[in-house]
């Protein structure tokens, strides 16, 4: 009887916490959803290739090969200029005989589609030549004896990486986002703990007893905090360049700047919703909602491949604007000038969420 009466009380108490209830039950199906919606949004890889004095027929080829487009170019500088800002996937150049591959490699699922698509239309070319060749014996066989020999040689193709080599995998495309995600995770799980433990210990309610402004007390947070997470954020961006040899393109320290933003968005972000929650508990309730989302609509799946609302959705997520600076720099090899709008959302993004800070101190604040 001792043990039904407390699970009847416990059982009772969990009824009574509607957020506890609705994280149970409603936030499973929500990220379900969300998973379920990112993951079958595009299921195909497509590959745009760029040509370079190719000649007609292995051009038609490819053009007709599933999942690639072929656009055409004067010159190797002009394919170039298209790659760096991203209108194609590869470029395909003819030299001497020879075929000289380019591949951008930011989407190693778009190198393996190019790769496939010029090697199977090269086969088609080669059968197609073997024919002909054939066909050209059975009328004249000197001739067509030398015909064969010459469709029987295939091009030799020269293959170069915009970023990484051929050894390069999907984990590669994602490490960026994985490195904003986890600075992200980890800094708005510590700070919203750590402003929530001042909070149920008393000590932040003695604090806003005294003549110290609301505004000084959250400035002090993040000074503190962010010094953690700083140091925090040199270390995982340390590690991953380091130990798991994560390749960077452009420059470190634009990596380490974007990082630290991140990571004082999250400190911000989670002093924010810790104003809102009554217990540790609660505050990792909060985490599903706020934190998971990020990750999905990061860019791990192209965004513009979604509706306009999960776009929509996207552009009011801090992570979306620094996985896409971190892409830009580690992936692209990108200056501050292409990140720059990214470094100035994440900025307003700081700033909106220091505000809701001051102004969120007030309700806890009785004199």
């Amino acid at each position: 009887m001792r043990i039904i009466a407390i699970a009847k009380r416990v059982l009772k108490e969990l009824l009574r916490d509607k957020r506890t209830l609705a994280l149970i039950f409603i936030a499973p199906l929500v990220i379900l959803a969300l998973l379920s919606y990112i993951f079958n949004v595009n299921t195909t890889t497509n590959a745009t290739i760029g040509t370079v004095d190719v000649e007609q027929t292995l051009r038609t080829t490819l053009d007709d090969t599933s999942k690639v487009n072929v656009k055409t170019y004067g010159d190797n500088e002009s394919a170039k200029r298209a790659l760096a800002d991203e209108k194609i996937d590869a470029i395909i150049r003819n030299t001497d005989g020879d075929l000289y591959v380019t591949y951008a490699n930011t989407d190693v699922g778009k190198t393996n589609v190019t790769k496939a698509a010029l090697q199977g239309a090269l086969t088609k070319n080669k059968m197609t030549q073997l024919a002909k060749a054939v066909k050209t014996m059975q009328e004249k066989l000197p001739a067509g004896r030398q015909v064969i020999q010459s469709s029987m040689s295939s091009p030799t193709i020269h293959n170069s990486y915009n970023y990484g080599d051929g050894n390069s995998t999907f984990f590669d495309k994602m490490m960026p986002i994985m490195i904003g995600f986890f600075i992200f995770l980890f800094v708005f799980l510590i700070s919203g703990m750590a402003l929530l433990k001042e909070r149920t210990s008393g000590t932040l309610d003695r604090l806003l007893a005294t003549p110290v402004k609301r505004s000084d007390i959250v400035f002090a947070y993040l000074i503190s905090y962010g010094i953690v997470a700083i140091v925090q954020t040199l270390l995982i961006v340390g590690f991953s360049v380091t130990l798991l040899h994560v390749e960077v393109a452009g420059s470190i320290w634009l990596v380490i700047v974007t990082t630290v933003l991140i990571a004082l968005v999250a400190l911000s972000f989670g002093i924010f919703i810790s104003t809102f929650a009554k217990s540790e508990f609660q505050m990792i309730q909060f985490m599903p909602i706020v934190v998971i989302p990020q990750l999905f609509f990061s860019g791990l799946i192209p965004l513009n491949a979604m509706g306009t609302w999960a776009q929509w959705l996207a552009s009011i997520l801090p992570l979306k604007y620094g996985a896409s600076a971190l892409n830009t720099v580690i992936l692209k090899g990108g200056d501050f000038n292409n990140i720059l709008g990214n470094l100035v959302a994440l900025v307003v993004f700081i700033v909106i969420l220091s505000v809701g800070n001051i102004i969120g101190l007030k309700r806890y604040r009785k004199v």
